[in-house]
């Protein structure tokens, strides 16, 4: 199944972080300590400026009927490897519970490629977690390679999930 009529995407304005959060704090697999409780909200307000002031980040929604429905976050690298080439990052991508298996996910990342394609970018690139397979199959149909591994490093402790 498909949804086509009333699904739109835009760039996510501050009065949709409560559906955002939302979309994280149901995500089992991410283990990120997102949350709903309200004492949570200054981080989230926080990142949610720093992302909208940064001229590199765009974070989108996909919406329906005035409902967030799914979001991803895009971020333009310009490295000195390959001469300068400008490169997108992918992260954050979300589609609410409810909603998963009708196609979103994969008019939300078209979306974002044209977003690339429109600011001249060479290159996507994104993460997926290695606890989710269903995601590698579905970026691998969207004509994603597995190409590099993938190593990360916390530096500080994410605040404990409620």
């Amino acid at each position: 199944m498909s949804v086509e009529i009333g699904l739109g995407f835009r760039e996510a304005t501050i009065d949709d972080l409560p559906e955002l959060i939302a979309l994280f704090a149901n995500d089992a697999v991410g283990g990120h300590g997102d949350t709903t409780d309200a004492s949570a909200l200054p981080d989230y307000e926080r990142a949610f400026a720093a992302i909208s002031d940064s001229p590199n980040n765009r974070l989108l929604v996909g919406v329906i009927n005035r409902e967030v429905v799914a979001t991803a976050q895009i971020t333009f690298i310009t490295s000195l490897t390959g001469r300068g080439r400008k490169r997108m990052a992918i992260e954050a991508v979300q589609t609410r519970a409810d909603m998963r298996g009708q196609g979103i996910g994969a008019q939300l990342i078209n979306y974002c490629l044209q977003i690339g394609r429109d600011h001249d970018v060479s290159l996507v690139q994104l993460t997926s977690s290695n606890q989710r397979p269903d995601a590698h199959r579905f970026y691998e149909r969207l004509g994603f390679e597995k190409s590099h591994a993938g190593f990360k490093l916390s530096l500080k402790a994410a605040p404990a999930s409620t």
